[in-house]
């Protein structure tokens, strides 16, 4: 607990002086960076539910970044009644350096083995998993519960998953917890992804290892579509 308090002083400290910067606070540069890596327009309620933030929250930093000409309000395509928002083009430069992690962290991680960023990223995925379970924290679109995760297709290789969305395997490093093409699994097959996630047995004998297995350099043989029940 005193390591990870260590480290949230650092996002912290980093994220107030990074965002002065620019004449914005955390959670205005956080509302950026969302909806410029989202892949449709975000209402309020759905920036405040990413954030964890109440509504009143969320909808002051909009209104402020709307006054500052960087985000766009506009009626909902598919509800005329609701209200979407849009970044303008300043906007989208500003989400670019919004998304972007401090140098600090980068130089940190970066210093570690590949083994031991593969170990840090497997222990916050578990992380953010109980606390998804316990409420404290939203939703993530994670690999692990994603319906295209096939965990431990390859038992022993250096990437011992398959992503059927790509057709390839895919390692502990390339794990995503933010993943725009994630799709939930059926509610009863996510907890079985999760144990054999963690347990390193092969999901079936019926996956994508069993039917054409990884090719050279980790290349998709071919990429499935979306409505793929595979």
């Amino acid at each position: 607990m005193a390591g990870l308090a260590k480290l949230s002083l650092v996002m912290r400290h980093e994220a107030w002086r990074a965002a002065g910067t620019r004449g914005l606070t955390p959670t205005q540069a956080q509302i950026l960076a969302i909806l410029g890596g989202s892949t449709s327009p975000l209402g309020v309620k759905a920036i405040a539910r990413q954030l964890a933030v109440t509504v009143g929250t969320a909808s002051g930093a909009i209104s402020t970044l709307v006054a500052k000409g960087l985000v766009a309000k506009q009626a909902d395509e598919a509800d005329g009644r609701a209200i979407v928002l849009t970044l303008t083009a300043p906007g989208k430069q500003e989400a670019e350096q919004a998304a972007k992690w401090p140098d600090a962290m980068l130089h940190a991680i970066g210093a570690l083995p590949g083994s031991e960023q593969a170990g840090l990223l497997r222990g916050l995925v578990g992380m953010v998993r109980a606390l998804q379970e316990q409420g404290a924290v939203p939703t993530a679109r994670m690999c692990v519960g994603c319906r295209y995760f096939r965990p431990n297709e390859y038992p022993g290789q250096p990437k011992p998953h398959h992503c059927q969305f790509i057709d390839a395997p895919i390692g502990d490093t390339d794990l995503r917890i933010d993943c725009d093409e994630m799709e939930p699994a059926a509610a009863e097959i996510q907890p079985v992804l999760w144990n054999v996630f963690l347990n390193g047995t092969p999901l079936d004998s019926k996956g994508p290892a069993r039917r054409h297995g990884p090719r050279a350099g980790g290349q998709p043989s071919h990429t499935p579509s979306k409505g793929d029940p595979s």
